[in-house]
């Protein structure tokens, strides 16, 4: 059998992962907003009539945890969510102008927490870390 000259990759990565959510999760503090709310919102802003199913790959998210948190963000009034047309099964999202209203307010402190953590990895190192990751992901 052989052995790993490394520490636990997974273990890193969740860590850093967990860094990482709590730096942006306190730069958008003000807005009300987490890191994961935004995340829902700027993807389904992107992506007009997206279904839940289909939000859920995009955040690589099972769909029972995607659809926790939107019913945090339609309860705020940040999403409206409904019915397919031809399939009552598939839930259609749309962002709600509250929601467009909240993504404008926490924005820039996205883009601030965003621009610390660019400038603590440099460039070279953006562009590592997001090669590896899109190695990972597929």
């Amino acid at each position: 059998m052989q052995t790993s000259q490394y520490p636990c990759l997974c273990a890193g990565f969740r860590k850093a992962g967990r860094v990482l959510t709590k730096k942006y999760d306190n730069y958008l503090k003000p807005s009300g907003l987490k890191i994961t709310q935004y995340s829902m919102l700027a993807n389904i802003a992107r992506n007009p009539d997206i279904t839940v199913s289909r939000l859920a790959e995009l955040l690589i998210m099972d769909q029972t945890t995607v659809s926790r948190n939107l019913q945090v963000l339609e309860k705020a009034g940040f999403v409206n969510i409904e019915a397919g047309a031809t399939d009552n099964r598939v839930r259609k999202i749309q962002i709600s102008g509250n929601g467009v209203s909240k993504m404008k307010q926490a924005k820039p402190l996205w883009e601030t927490a965003q621009l610390e953590v660019e400038g603590l990895l440099g460039s070279g190192g953006v562009t590592e870390i997001m090669s590896a990751f899109r190695k990972i992901t597929g």
